[in-house]
């Protein structure tokens, strides 16, 4: 019987690292293994695949950024349009996992199986979560049915949708949540279940060199809105260097924007989008309806997801009624 070719892309994080004793789970240094040493630890896995691997970044992913998430995108683009690969397997450190899966999600073109890994424990520890992580991530890629629910994470005995993935824990080890879950042991027909009925996937440019500057500002009782003022003019100056930028407000509530900060943000200059999102972590969130136009809706994802989905719709090109639709469908 023919093993699936599963193509593993390493990028750092605590599953890659490394500290002085066996007993230390905190005081480690992420992104030392490479992509070799990973596959050798577990050594289980020639059992299930034909595996390539290439290191594409070694980095704690709390340096992780956009720049990385357009070269990690297209790397696996290209592996899942090649016929000789049926799945890809992407090792990555937990901080920004959700980021980065949201990001892989809705920019790679596939019906291939794309599946992320990470562990919240070093690969020196006394009970490293690691090899087991990848070696269910690597199972699950081998399984076409996984393909069509875009891309998914393995950790701690779980797969994660990662249009819902986020971390809710720094440090337990079954720090993740994602609406959907499933066990490892899910069968065929309910990992099918997991496609979504729409799929909201979109296609960057291949001559994008830079993802579109975009940030995010958290606002709690009593915030001062000279934050949105100092970062409106700072995007204003971005936008005309970069020919878009924008900016993300995780509010409370329904996505309530004090009035205080109304002035503040009529220094953004119209081309310059405004996303309002809830920093419930839940729920569909709706802004007024005399709201000015470059104000758009996060809906249903949260601040993060909102920023992810922002930097990829600009660095598409979508602005306008254009921007606002690809949000609706989000």
């Amino acid at each position: 019987m023919r093993k699936p070719r599963i193509a593993l892309i390493a990028t750092g994080g605590t599953i890659a690292g490394t500290a002085g004793s066996a007993t230390d789970t905190s005081g480690y240094t992420a992104g030392q293994l490479g992509a070799d040493a990973l596959l050798a630890a577990v050594p289980q896995l020639e059992h299930l695949a034909r595996l390539s691997a290439e290191q594409l970044f070694n980095i704690d992913s709390k340096d992780m950024t956009p720049q990385h998430w357009l070269v990690l995108s297209r790397r696996v683009q290209a592996l899942v349009d090649d016929p000789a690969v049926d799945g890809v397997v992407i090792t990555h450190g937990t901080d920004t996992l959700e980021e980065t899966a949201y990001f892989l999600h809705i920019t790679v073109a596939t019906t291939k199986p794309v599946v992320m890994t990470a562990a919240m424990r070093p690969a020196t520890a006394l009970s490293a979560d690691g090899p087991l992580n990848l070696y269910q991530a690597v199972e699950l890629a081998c399984r076409p049915a996984a393909g069509r629910a875009g891309v998914l994470a393995v950790l701690g005995d779980r797969i994660l949708p990662a249009a819902s993935l986020s971390k809710r824990h720094p440090a337990a080890v079954d720090a993740f949540t994602s609406a959907g879950a499933l066990t490892t042991l899910a069968s065929d027909a309910v990992l099918q279940a997991l496609a979504p009925a729409r799929y909201s996937r979109i296609a960057l440019p291949p001559e994008l060199q830079t993802l579109p500057p975009v940030e995010l500002l958290t606002v709690a009782a009593g915030s001062s809105p000279a934050l949105a003022s100092a970062v409106a003019r700072a995007l204003a100056r971005a936008s005309l260097v970069s020919g878009a930028a924008g900016l993300v407000l995780a509010l409370p509530g329904n996505a309530s924007l004090p009035e205080s900060w109304l002035p503040a943000l009529d220094e953004l200059p119209n081309s310059v989008p405004l996303v309002l999102a809830s920093r419930c972590g839940g729920g569909i969130s709706r802004h007024r309806a005399d709201a000015p136009g470059n104000w758009l809706d996060a809906g249903a994802l949260d601040p993060l997801k909102a920023r992810v989905r922002l930097i990829a719709g600009l660095g598409a090109g979508l602005r306008g009624a254009r921007l606002r639709r690809w949000f609706e469908r989000g």
